[in-house]
C-alpha cells in the first residue's frame, strides 16, 4: 500500500497572512503587544457579532461562535503566563512579517482553521443533509427524514465494515486456525487450551517464543527483543496470540499487536528511566493518593485495593507500568497482614461505598485466594458494592470458570451488596464467542459487566469505537468510560488528540441507539481523578505550541466545592494525527470537522 502523507504546503505562514487578512491587517497597524492584544480581542469579538447576524446556517454560526472563543481564551495574559508560550505574539510577528522559524506547519493548520472558522468558511459533515425535507411537512416529511437516516446508517455500516470483529464468520476460521497453529507449536492438547492455568504457564515472555507462534514483522521482532533485553514487563497469553493474524501487513489485528508490542518511543524512556519508574512513569501520583499501602483514594465514597500486583497479559500503556515488574511475578501478591490492614484502613473510613478490586489483575489469583480477599472486603460493613477490575475476559477467558463465577455470585446480596467486573476490551477483534460466553457466565450469576474503553491511535478510526460498543452490548457489556489515553510521554504512540474523542462522542457515538452510548469520555488527571470532557465547562483552550499542540486548563472536578489546582497539559497537535490516518489508509476529509472541536 501505497504511504500517503499530509500536505504540509498548505500550512504556511504566507498562507495564514492569506486566509486571516483581515486580522493580519489589524495586528500589522499595532505597536506593542499590549494593543495588540487588545486590538485582536476586539476585532474577533467584532467579527463574530456581525457575523451572528448573517444569513450563515446554524451549525456554521455554531463553528464561528466555537473558533471565536477559542481565540480568545489564546489571547490574555494569564493564557500565556500559564502555556508558557504566546500565540499572540507568534500571530503578530506573522503579520508583521518578521521571522519565526520555530513555527511547524502543524501550528499554522491549527491557526489557519481557527480563522476560517471565525470568518464562517467551513465545509463540514461527512454525510451532509440533503435538504429534501426541509419544505415539507407531515407524513410526507417524516418519510424523507426516515429514507435519509436509512442512508446515514448505510454508511454508518460500511465504515464499521472497516475494522474486522471476532463475532464474524471469517475471523473465527481465522483464530480457530492460529489457535491449532500454537497448539502444535507449543505441544498442547485442547482440554490443556481451555484450561487458564495452562495459559498463565505458557505465557510468551521472550520474542524468541514469540516469534515461533506469531508472524512478527523485522521490527516488532527487534522492539520485542529490546523489551526483553531491558527486562521490561512483557506478556502474552497463548490464546491472545492466537488473535494475531498471519498476515502482519492486513491491518486487521493492527490493535491487538499494538496493545503488547512496545513501540520504538516508549522503549526509549522506559530504558532511559529503568532505575527512577516510580517518579517517572507514576502520572496519576498515586503516591501523593495513597494513604496506606495497596490503598488509592481520589473520591469520597470509593477507594482503590491493589491487593495483587501482575496480570497474566501486560499492557503497553498500563498506568501502572512504573509498578508491575513481569508477567505473573511469583511475589506480586501482598502478604497478608499487609492486605488485613488495608481493609481495617478502609473499615476506619465508613464514608467509602465502594471498593474497587484492581492492581494488576485479581482475577488471575487462584479461586481460594480471590475468596479471601473477595470475602474480606465484603465483610466491611460500608462496602455495598465490590468493583473488580480485569482484562481476563479478552485475554484469557477461559479464566471466567462456573466456579469462579458463582463465587463472585455468592457475595452478592440484592439491596444489600452488589459485585460487578469492570474489564477492558479495547477493539472489535477482541471481541469472540470465547468472550461472549465468559461473560454469559457472569451475568448468569447477576454479575453486572462493563467496559473502559482507552481511546489509542488504534481504535479511532471513524466509527471503530462505535463498532466496538455495539458489539459489546450485544455480548452483555454496558460501556462505562472512554478514557483519553494518559499524557505520559512513554506511551505518546496511544494517544489521539482531544478534538478527535469529542468528534468521536459528537459525530459517531451520538448515532447509536441510547443504551450503545452509555459510555462517559473523560481525562484522568494526576492526583485528581476524572475530568469529564462533556461539557466546555470542564476546560479552557489557552494556547497552540509551535509544534501544533494544543495546551488545556483542566478544573477539577471538586472545583466548585473547594479550592483547588487546575491542570496543564499539551495535547497531539491535529496535523500529526491526521498524518498518521493517513498513513494506514485513512481520507483526510472523512475527519474535517476535527478542527473545530476544542
Amino acid at each position: 500500500m501505497k504511504i500517503r502523507r499530509v500536505d504540509t504546503e498548505r500550512y504556511t505562514k504566507e498562507a495564514l497572512k492569506k486566509e486571516a487578512a483581515p486580522f493580519m491587517r489589524v495586528l500589522a497597524k499595532c505597536k506593542d503587544l499590549k494593543s495588540a492584544r487588545r486590538r485582536l480581542y476586539n476585532t474577533i469579538s467584532s467579527a463574530q457579532y456581525e457575523l451572528a447576524d448573517s444569513d450563515n446556517h446554524e451549525h456554521v454560526y455554531s463553528v464561528i461562535r466555537d473558533c471565536a472563543r477559542a481565540l480568545r481564551s489564546m489571547i490574555p495574559e494569564r493564557s500565556e503566563d500559564r502555556a508558557g508560550y504566546s500565540v499572540l505574539q507568534a500571530i503578530w510577528d506573522i503579520a508583521c512579517a518578521r521571522p519565526r522559524p520555530d513555527l511547524s506547519p502543524a501550528f499554522f493548520a491549527d491557526v489557519i482553521h481557527l480563522f476560517n472558522g471565525l470568518q464562517g468558511k467551513v465545509e463540514l459533515g461527512w454525510h451532509p443533509w440533503n435538504g429534501k425535507a426541509e419544505n415539507l411537512e407531515g407524513r410526507e416529511a417524516a418519510i424523507a427524514r426516515s429514507d435519509y437516516l436509512d442512508s446515514l446508517w448505510a454508511e454508518i455500516e460500511s465504515l464499521m465494515r472497516h475494522s474486522t470483529d471476532g463475532m464474524t464468520e471469517a475471523a473465527q476460521v481465522c483464530h480457530r486456525q492460529r489457535k491449532t497453529e500454537i497448539q502444535a507449536i507449543l505441544g498442547c492438547s485442547e482440554a490443556e487450551w481451555d484450561d487458564w492455568k495452562w495459559q498463565i504457564r505458557n505465557i510468551v515472555r521472550d520474542p524468541e517464543t514469540l516469534r515461533r507462534i506469531v508472524n512478527l514483522t523485522p521490527d516488532e521482532l527487534e522492539r520485542c527483543s529490546r523489551t526483553h533485553a531491558a527486562r521490561l514487563p512483557f506478556g502474552i497469553t497463548p490464546y491472545y496470540a492466537s488473535l494475531m493474524d498471519a498476515d502482519p501487513e492486513s491491518g486487521k489485528d493492527r490493535a491487538i499487536r499494538a496493545q503488547v508490542i512496545p513501540p520504538s518511543d516508549y522503549l526509549d524512556e522506559m530504558i532511559a528511566h529503568h532505575h527512577e519508574r516510580e517518579r517517572a512513569f507514576d502520572f496519576m501520583l498515586e503516591r501523593d493518593t495513597s494513604p496506606i499501602n495497596l490503598v488509592t483514594r481520589r473520591y469520597p465514597a470509593i477507594a482503590i485495593l491493589k491487593p495483587f500486583n501482575t496480570c497474566p497479559q501486560i499492557c503497553v500503556y498500563c498506568q501502572r507500568n512504573w509498578e508491575i515488574e513481569a508477567a505473573m511475578s511469583p511475589d506480586a501478591l501482598a502478604p497478608w497482614d499487609e492486605i488485613e490492614n488495608a481493609c481495617r484502613w478502609i473499615e476506619s473510613h465508613p464514608a467509602i461505598r465502594e471498593v474497587l478490586i484492581t492492581g494488576g489483575d485479581p482475577l488471575a489469583l487462584e479461586d481460594t485466594q480471590l475468596k479471601n480477599i473477595l470475602e474480606r472486603v465484603a465483610n466491611i460493613r460500608s462496602v455495598d458494592l465490590i468493583r473488580v477490575g480485569t482484562r481476563t475476559p479478552a485475554t484469557m477467558p477461559m479464566r471466567i470458570t462456573d466456579e469462579l463465577a458463582d463465587l463472585l455470585g455468592s457475595l452478592r446480596s440484592p439491596g444489600k451488596r452488589e459485585v460487578c467486573i469492570v474489564t477492558h476490551v479495547e477493539h472489535p477483534y477482541e471481541v469472540t464467542p470465547n468472550l461472549v460466553s465468559a461473560v454469559d457466565r457472569l451475568r448468569r450469576q447477576g454479575i453486572g459487566v462493563y467496559n473502559q474503553l482507552v481511546y489509542t491511535f488504534y481504535v479511532s478510526r471513524r466509527f471503530e469505537a462505535a463498532h466496538l460498543r455495539l458489539l459489546l452490548r450485544r455480548a452483555g457489556i454496558d460501556p462505562y468510560y472512554t478514557f483519553v489515553p494518559k499524557g505520559k510521554e512513554e506511551t505518546r504512540s496511544y494517544r489521539v488528540p482531544i478534538a478527535r474523542i469529542l468528534q468521536e462522542q459528537k459525530e459517531e457515538a451520538r448515532l447509536l441507539p441510547g443504551t450503545r452510548r452509555t459510555d462517559e469520555t473523560v481525562y484522568n488527571l494526576p492526583g485528581l481523578g476524572k475530568n469529564y470532557l462533556r461539557a466546555i465547562q470542564h476546560r479552557d483552550l489557552i494556547s497552540i505550541l509551535p509544534d501544533g499542540s494544543r495546551v488545556y486548563v483542566y478544573h477539577p472536578w471538586e472545583k466548585n466545592i473547594t479550592r483547588c489546582n487546575a491542570y496543564i497539559s499539551a495535547d497531539v497537535p491535529i496535523l500529526e494525527y491526521l498524518d498518521r490516518l493517513l498513513k494506514i489508509g485513512e481520507d483526510k476529509e472523512d475527519y474535517e470537522s476535527i478542527w473545530y472541536y476544542f
